[in-house]
């Protein structure tokens, strides 16, 4: 692994994975249109170039020669906008996995193709949950990331291209998002900074799996260099332990009294990564401490 390409890298997970690829010496292409990924965020030792990946129509294919792997992260992320917006989400996601995955076969150089899928596509599912588990999204979110790796596998089956497909559970960390669509943190952080009640969507029993992104960035980096070929092979990214929404509120010392449970969001009731796959293929191990990140977090460290 010489020279990548990183889309959507600058984004939360994706930046962290350029940084991370630059430290290793690794020249690093960023495409990203910037309407979700901050231009703070990406790597300055990197290259950018501030391309739609669901319209390469207007772009030159020279972006993609000499590349040998991509990370394929580029994509809109909000479960429930997506139900508000579902064209939106498939042409950002469905279109963007195709063109990408369309480009690398056209290079003929692209080794290895790596997609960041989710753990959404598993719908509400038995706990722990592998990679054999039967499939139910519930959301045109989910849908578009399951089709993502629909595509994956298609293009290893037909073109050989070889594609490997990460479905992330919750993922947390430095760069989450803070503006729009946010995950819970941020929004308990400031809700707790501005001694307002904490806002739980349902009644907070819902458990959910978080994985520290710099865990997910080595997941990636561990797939890229790994000898096998995957052929469109799929593996969870996830911590193994799950934690309630009501746990996460009690972790930032906020009064039980203050929160505000909202209903009719429709969301799987647990999520839970079932990791052994990941752990026996690739020797990957998740290393990130939630309850630690948070204290650090509420102290801005």
């Amino acid at each position: 692994m010489e020279n990548v390409i990183v889309t959507g890298g600058a984004g939360f997970i994706g930046s962290h994975l350029v940084d991370k690829l630059i430290a290793k010496g690794i020249q690093v292409r960023v495409l990203d249109n910037l309407l979700t990924g901050k231009e703070k965020n990406i790597n300055p030792k990197a290259d950018h170039y501030r391309v739609d990946v669901s319209d390469l129509e207007n772009y030159k294919f020279e972006i993609f020669e000499d590349i040998d792997t991509i990370f394929h992260l580029a994509a809109t992320t909000a479960v429930q906008e997506s139900i508000k917006d579902p064209i939106l989400y498939n042409m950002a996601n469905v279109m963007g996995v195709a063109n990408i995955l369309q480009a690398a076969k056209a290079t003929g150089t692209v080794k290895r193709f790596i997609f960041s899928s989710s753990s959404s596509v598993y719908g509400n599912a038995k706990t722990p949950t592998s990679e054999t588990h039967p499939l139910d999204p519930l959301s045109p979110y989910a849908l578009s990331k399951l089709i993502g790796e629909q595509y994956c596998k298609l293009y290893s089956d037909i073109y050989d291209l070889d594609t490997v497909c990460l479905r992330y559970f919750n993922v947390y960390g430095d760069r989450m998002n803070d503006e729009g669509y946010r995950l819970v943190f941020p929004i308990f952080k400031e809700q707790v900074n501005n001694l307002q009640p904490l806002t739980i969507n349902n009644d907070g029993k819902q458990r959910r799996d978080f994985v520290h992104v710099d865990d997910v960035v080595n997941a990636n980096i561990m797939a890229a260099e790994n000898e096998n070929d995957f052929k469109g092979d799929i593996y969870n990214v996830g911590n193994g332990f799950n934690y309630s929404i009501n746990d996460i509120a009690d972790m930032f010392n906020h009064e039980s009294d203050l929160r505000i449970f909202n209903k009719g969001v429709i969301e799987p009731f647990e999520t839970l990564a079932d990791t052994s796959k990941i752990d026996l293929d690739l020797k990957w191990k998740p290393k990130g401490n939630l309850k630690q990140w948070i204290e650090n977090y509420l102290k801005d460290e």
